[in-house]
Order: structure tokens, then sequence, then C-alpha cells
């Protein structure tokens, strides 16, 4: 009988659980699509006792992941552990010098790591496979990796948490506040009890790099990526975005540029014609622009126990059939250093809220800022609250009330220096909101 393919789990939270429950009950299939049974043989977490709806005492038990990495008992070591340092990366370091094939979920480890670890891994002919680790059971990594090698692709983009494309969505559909969503995130579990890695755009940042090096061929460099949370979104932008026909998502964004490779993660209006515009809730979406295909868009479920499992388990099917590849793509030595563009050299279409005093003068004021800064306005528009509501004889009350500018294609420095300096001349009285305008 053909040898079976021994996998050693560290992690048995719900997708660790759910790797394993996806593997007996496809056991046959899979069998007859690798050539050989897949077998869980070892199993480690932090706590025995938990039950988690299967029997333990099927699997070795380990106490501690490291040495479960470098067992004899297994072909392949699965990281479910999570953390770009500490345990995680310990037993993937180990079980990659022990010449072990190692599947992980674990886009913050790849992320400060990934460079080193496949190199590891080409060094020693094992594979280092992470289809789990971005946007969950959607297969972005593959289409990366194997099903475009005869594209050059300009650019690519995406939802890539679901936390925040919950939060944003509830807050466009319902008029919420950021803090009412978020709190409700947490009740549902969608968000955790600190959900900084999460609303700041850290998580999506850690993803996209992966992505980056995979779409352009370059070395993963979080370190590059521009980061911006959705912390200060409120109901106006988003009612503001409705008014003029986009959608607010968190995206990651990475393009090619003249000046390199440019990589920022930022709340984004896009068209709501576009098709990342309709993925709403905790639902993930990645859009690749290239020559050959153009616009490809995958959309999926980015998170939850069997969604993930399942690009856990294509991990394992490939390895366990020899399908190996450079965990990048290319082999590093072949992965370019990529040139960093910072921001400031980025160039699009911009949404900025101004909050100025209602009298006469502002938005003269304002205009002949953007003017100066050599920024083109599409548009303008002002929108007045309650509070501005009461006028005086003239028909200005001097409440604060929001003045709305789109402009046409403009550099970041431009615009934030403008903004710097309406707000040095006294014209508004809260701090600016300025988001990006993605168009198709």
């Amino acid at each position: 009988m053909t040898q079976p393919f021994r996998i050693g789990i560290a992690g048995l939270g719900t997708v660790g659980a759910s790797v394993i429950q996806i593997l007996a009950r496809r056991a046959g299939d899979l069998t007859q699509r690798c050539g050989r049974p897949l077998q869980v043989t070892a199993v480690s977490a932090r706590n025995k006792a938990k039950d988690r709806g299967f029997d333990l005492s099927a699997y070795r038990w380990f106490d501690d992941p490291v040495t479960l990495a470098k067992s004899d008992d297994i072909d392949c070591f699965v990281e479910l552990v999570g953390g770009a340092e500490g345990s995680a990366r310990n037993a993937v370091e180990a079980a990659l010098a022990a010449g072990k094939h190692v599947v992980t979920a674990n886009k913050a480890l790849l992320a400060k790591h990934g460079l080193a670890m496949a190199q590891a891994a080409e060094a020693k002919g094992v594979a280092l496979a992470f289809e789990a680790s971005v946007a969950g059971g959607v297969p972005v990594i593959k289409t990366l990796r194997e099903a475009l090698p005869g594209n050059e692709i300009a650019r690519l983009y995406g939802i890539l948490n679901g936390t925040c494309n919950y939060i944003l969505s509830r807050m466009e559909l319902e008029g919420l506040t950021f803090a009412e969503c978020l709190k409700d995130a947490q009740r549902l579990g969608y968000a955790e009890a600190d959900p900084t890695f999460d609303v700041e755009g850290f998580d999506t940042a850690h993803k996209l790099a992966l992505l980056t090096s995979l779409a352009f061929g370059t070395q993963v460099d979080a370190e590059a990526v521009y980061v911006e949370g959705i912390s200060s979104i409120t109901p106006l932008d988003l009612k503001m975005a409705d008014e003029l026909g986009f959608r607010i998502k968190l995206l990651g964004v990475a393009e090619r540029t003249k000046a390199g490779i440019e990589q920022r993660v930022h709340p984004t209006m896009v068209p709501k014609t576009s098709a990342i515009a309709q993925v709403m809730g905790v639902t993930n979406a990645v859009t690749i622009d290239a020559d050959a295909v153009k616009e490809l868009t995958l959309i999926g479920p980015g998170a939850g126990g069997d969604a993930t499992a399942s690009a856990v388990v294509a991990d394992l099917v490939d390895v366990a059939s020899g399908s190996i590849h450079a965990p990048f793509g290319l082999p590093t030595e072949q992965l370019a250093k990529a040139s960093r563009t910072p921001v400031q050299r980025h160039e699009g279409g911009y949404y900025i809220r101004l909050t100025v005093h209602d009298r006469p003068g502002i938005a003269a004021g304002v205009a002949t800022r953007m003017a100066q800064a050599e920024i083109s306005l599409e548009s303008i528009l002002q929108k007045r609250s309650e509070a501005a509501a009461t006028r005086d004889p003239h028909g200005r009350s001097g409440a604060p009330v929001s003045l709305v500018l789109i402009t046409y294609a403009a550099t970041e420095a431009a615009i934030r220096s403008a903004v710097e300096k309406i707000s040095g001349d006294g014209l508004i009285a809260e701090p600016p909101q300025v988001i990006r305008i993605e168009r198709e």
C-alpha cells in the first residue's frame, strides 16, 4: 500500500479543528486525488482537555509545537498558532531545518520572515505553502503563482479584511457610527477585544505584502506599505460617497509605477458600478489588472473555520501530490528588491471633507489654496448641519458646515500641502478628512 502523507497540526482552534474534520470527511476523495492517504498523525495545542468535537486519542499529542515540527512522525507541519514570533516562528523554522514540508495560514509570520523561510524551504527541497494566509477560502495565492504566468500584472487591489468590510457595510446601510459597528462586530466575534490590528489596516498590510511579491516578483517588503485604517470614517463620509456614486472600502493596493512598486492600505472610494463595490459584509475580494486577462476579480469568504481550512487542505493536497512550487512564484534569488514608491508620489483623485465656519469667503479661500497647489476641482458640495440651520439676516450662521471637494488627478504631496495651508489659514474647525478615489 502507498505510504500515507503524515500531517502534524499545531493549533487546534476553529481552523485547526476544521482541517481535521475536512480531512476525515473527504478522506476517500482526497486519497484518490493524491494517490495516497492524507493522515493526521500528531497535534499540538495549548489545552489538551478542551472539547474540540473529535477524539484526540487518535493522534500523538505534543505539548511543544517545536518538538512536533521536528518529529519523525510527520512529513508535513501545519502551523495554525499565529503570530510573527515565538512558538510559531520557532516551529516553522525547526520544521524546515528538519526537511519537513510546511503549510501555514500565518500572514504576520510570512510578512516579516517569509523571504528567509522561503530560502530555507528551497534549500531543503520542501514546500512552504500559505494559501490560507490571504483572503481565507479565496484561492488568490494559487491564482497569482500558477494561473497567470502569461500576464504582466499592472495593479492588484482588494478587500482583505472582513472585519473592516463588515463595519463599513453596516455603517453605510444603517447609518451607524464606527464605534457602534465595532462594538457589534466584537459581540458577533468578527472583531477582537483589541481590534487595532484589523481596523487600523495592519492585517491588510501584511496580506498585501505577500500578494505584491507574488504579483510583481519582488521580495516581501511589509515595511514599504503605507497604512491608514477606518476609525476616522463617519456616516457623513459614507452618505456623501453614496451621493457621488461611490462606496468606501478599506483597500490594499499594489501597482507598478514609473518610480517603482507602490503599496498602500487606506479607506478608498470605489465606483458603485465596480465589482469590488458590491462586496459587503465579511466577504473578501481581490481584483487583478493584467495585460492578457484584463481584469480578474476573485470574491469569497475571507475568514471562518471552514473557509480557511479549505485553503489549508488545498495546500496539503498539492504537497502530498508532489506539486511543490517556489513559495513566492520565483526562486528567492530571482526575487527583485522592489523600488519603494513613497505615497507622496501617488497620483489620483481625492475626496476632501473640510468642516469650515459658515461665513462669507470661506469657500473662496479654500478654492484659492487648491488653485495655488495646481489642484483642479471636479466638484464642490456644501452640507449644512442642524447647527447651521439658524441663519443670520445674511444667510450665514457661523456654525460649522461640511465642504466636500472632489479633485481631478493630483499628487498626494500636493493634496497634503494644500490641506495644511487651509488649516493654517484658520478656515477649518476640525481635522480634515482625505480619502483617495480608485476609479475603474
